[in-house]
This record gives structure tokens, sequence and C-alpha cells, in this order.
């Protein structure tokens, strides 16, 4: 009977758990798809990870990069593309490369304009060469080089921005500035540089690239 009884006891509890795992997997279903009261729930789009289908790839993650330490930070991307198109006679589509930026690299995505509105170069402490001064324009955008923003993407590199950093980012300049979040929010989104990708984290996406074959460089 003792036998009998601590069966049937350890099966009512392995019951008792499958309940629990269950209730607990709807509830996590639930609040994963389910916008908190008054939010909007974003649509992600990240099919271009999967459209990189590159011989070789490389991610670069800028999450952390000091800019204000170095002006040419982007000097790592080139000189990963420069020796495949030399010695290999390799370009896009077969070479694919993505710069990764969090709150210190939102800068790097934003255009002249939100420069000079929101003071970027002084609050990141970034200096123009050309000024000595603290940046009001993006001095990474186009330096007449190859390690330009836009010259790397003319090459194919994709840059992206971590919403989770730039929703904190929003927050802060919303408050220095006494203005709506979601206003500040909507201008930074339209004042991304062209083909900027606003994806949910950087850290989910450094992990997505990796699983799909990227390499991994910490700028």
């Amino acid at each position: 009977m003792s036998a009998i009884h601590g069966r049937r006891s350890f099966m009512s509890v392995l019951a008792s758990c499958a309940g629990v795992l269950s209730v607990g997997g709807a509830s996590t279903r639930l609040s994963a798809q389910t916008p908190a009261a008054g939010a909007a729930a974003p649509q992600w789009d990240l099919t271009w990870l999967d459209q990189l289908k590159g011989q070789h790839k490389l991610v670069f993650d800028y999450g952390s990069f000091d800019f204000s330490a170095d002006g040419r930070p982007l000097r790592f991307v080139r000189n990963y593309l420069d020796p495949f198109r030399d010695v290999m006679r390799l370009q896009f589509p077969d070479i694919n490369t993505a710069v990764g930026n969090a709150r210190d690299g939102f800068p790097m995505n934003a255009s002249d304009a939100m420069w000079l509105k929101y003071t970027l170069g002084e609050r990141w402490k970034i200096i123009d060469p050309t000024t000595k001064q603290p940046a009001v324009r993006n001095i990474y955008l186009t330096d007449g080089g190859e390690i330009s923003i836009k010259a790397l993407q003319a090459r194919g590199t994709v840059f992206w921005q971590c919403n989770v950093a730039f929703s904190a980012v929003v927050a802060d300049l919303a408050q220095s500035t006494q203005t709506p979040a979601d206003q500040v929010r909507a201008e930074l989104i339209a004042g991304f540089i062209p083909g900027v990708k606003l994806v949910p984290s950087h850290m989910m996406m450094l992990g997505l690239a990796q699983e799909r074959g990227f390499a991994y460089m910490k700028a």
C-alpha cells in the first residue's frame, strides 16, 4: 500500500506541475501578445536579416563603443571589407556586414538636423574634427573616403538601432527639452539616416545574426 500510495502521490505531483506549467505558459503567451493598456504594439519586420546570405558575414557590436575617444570608428568595417575585395575579389552580396548600435552609438544613426536640434555632439561629447567644437552634424555620415556611413552602406553594410536604448534616449531628450516623449520619438525616427533599421533589442539582434551565420566582433 505504501508503494502504491507513493506512486499515486508522485503522479499527483506530476499532474499538479503540469497544470502549473500549462497555466504559466498560457499566461506568458498572453502577456507577450497583448500590449499594455494605452500602448501600441510595434510591428517588427526582421526579414531583411534573412536576406543577407553571403559566404562571409560579420556583425560589428558598437553597443558600448566610446565615440568621444575615437573619431574614425567605422574603419573596422572598412578593414574587413577591403581585403575580401582586394585579395579574394569578393564584395556584396557575397560579403555581408552589419553595424549594431545601442545607446552610445545612437548619434551615428541620426541625421544632421537631429544633431543640430538636440545638440548630440555636446551631449555625447563628440568633437567635429573640422571645427574642433562639439559636432552639430553627423560627422560619420560622409567624409569623402571609405569609412563613412554612406560609403559603407553603398557596400551593403546594414546599420541598426536598438529600440530599448532608443527609448531611453527619447526619455532623456524629452525631459531635457520639456517636450512630450511621443513627439520626440516620432521626430527622431523620422530623423534616422535612410536605411537604418530600428530593431527590438541590440542583444536580440546580435544573437539572431549569429544564429544566421554571422561572426561577431566587439568594436
